[in-house]
């Protein structure tokens, strides 16, 4: 054999330049999924992959973040009536939460404590909250225009608190889902179900329901003690209720996300076998792209920080992973109730931040991001987000982690 001849049959390198062929060449694991697991290999021209640009909001007051006066938790925002909609957990008290926040395990609040705990106290930054709503015509300079659900009164569910709503418009009537509590979050758990409210008008008068829409699941199921972050949208004419559930409690926690199907938007809502559907994230927002549904999984779980994609509404993959996602957002998204095969995807949307690490108490602000069929913008297609090297040395080492290592190298030096 000619040496010209060996060299044909040698196996030939992976190629400078990418074409339509290169897909079907024997890959490797990394590359296969390149190729097939996303919608291009170049991240500029993945559909499903986005920066997220932050901005302050106008037109609320925090009564100086005391921790009196929290906004967080918004829903969907709709466009009603020529203006921009969009509704909330408030909480205004008294006092600020005794508790803990919840973003360092899922603490309780300590046992000391729970005597100080009555109706005008708040535990934690949803406790003692209701539903206020807001309107704006640019989305960046809010009005706020009062209650939409108040908490009911005591037993019914959400007495204790009403909080994380979302908003759905069926058949021109509108139904704002929500956690309702009948205990403080955060004495056990946060445990609560879900309930649902309804309106011919965004502006109410809204009417509960006297059935939650959906309840925990029964003793033993991974959410027998909480269903949270009701997100509902239509898909083949029935009402799609995702939700998330904490379960594993109370050693090591694993957040996932459910869904519950309904013919009727008041139920009776029937949970997926296949629950839960997604195995990460803690808040949730999901929109209609393309013929499924895209979902970004923000933060808990193997694969938060990651844009996933169902085609069925049910089988998510990941599409993208991206990096400083809003904190509890949610989005404008005009064809979340359309139900027409063809959803144009997400720019924009509001979220919350909290006022400091140590502090139980939160504010609203406005994500902008490219999710969306209708526009392609390069600058939020960038990857490598330029970050002060002071915020790393903000998160420096524990005095825990600093003994520990202290006395490895003790052990080492004798």
């Amino acid at each position: 054999m000619s040496n010209k001849e060996e060299e044909k049959l040698k196996p030939k390198a992976f190629p400078y330049t990418i074409t339509e062929e290169t897909k079907n060449r024997k890959l490797s694991a990394a590359l296969k999924r390149s190729f097939r697991k996303y919608s291009s290999p170049y991240l500029s021209e993945n559909e499903l992959y986005s920066q997220f640009k932050y901005t302050r909001l106008k037109g609320f007051e925090y009564n100086g973040h005391d921790g009196t006066v929290s906004r967080r938790d918004p829903s969907k925002i709709i466009f009603e009536n020529g203006r921009y909609y969009v509704w909330y957990t408030k909480r205004d008290t008294s006092t600020r939460p005794i508790g803990g926040v919840f973003s360092k395990g899922y603490q309780n609040v300590p046992l000391e404590k729970e005597f100080q705990l009555n109706d005008d106290v708040p535990s934690v930054d949803w406790d003692l909250a209701e539903i206020w709503y807001a309107t704006s015509k640019d989305g960046f300079n809010w009005e706020e225009k009062g209650t939409a659900v108040a908490r009911p009164s005591k037993p019914i569910p959400g007495w204790r608190s009403v909080a994380t709503p979302d908003i759905l418009k069926y058949k021109g009537k509108f139904y704002l889902y929500y956690q309702a509590f009948i205990e403080a979050p955060g004495t056990r758990g946060d445990y609560c179900s879900i309930g649902v409210s309804h309106a011919n008008s965004p502006d109410g008068p809204w009417i509960k329901a006297e059935d939650v829409a959906i309840d925990t699941g029964a003793s033993g199921e991974w959410d027998q003690f909480a269903v949270q972050d009701p997100t509902p949208l239509v898909h083949n004419g029935q009402i799609y209720l995702y939700y998330k559930g904490a379960f594993n409690r109370p050693n090591t926690v694993w957040v996932a996300v459910g869904l519950a199907i309904a013919d009727n938007p008041l139920g009776p809502f029937k949970k997926h076998i296949l629950n839960p559907v997604l195995n990460s994230g803690h808040e949730l927002c999901l929109f209609p792209f393309k013929k499924g549904v895209a979902a970004l999984n923000i933060t808990d779980g193997n694969e938060h920080f990651t844009i996933q994609y169902a085609e069925d509404w049910v089988s998510f993959e990941l599409a993208a992973i991206t990096e400083m996602m809003p904190l509890g957002g949610n989005a404008f998204i005009p064809d979340a109730f359309e139900d027409n095969g063809d959803g144009r995807g997400i720019t924009w949307g509001l979220c919350f931040f909290r006022v400091s690490e140590a502090d139980d108490c939160s504010y609203l602000a406005r994500f902008d991001c490219d999710l969306s069929l209708n526009i392609h913008d390069p600058e939020m297609k960038e990857n490598q987000n330029p970050i002060d090297a002071e915020y790393y040395f903000k998160h420096g080492l524990s005095a825990n982690q600093i003994q520990r290592i202290d006395e490895e190298n003790k052990e080492r030096i004798g």
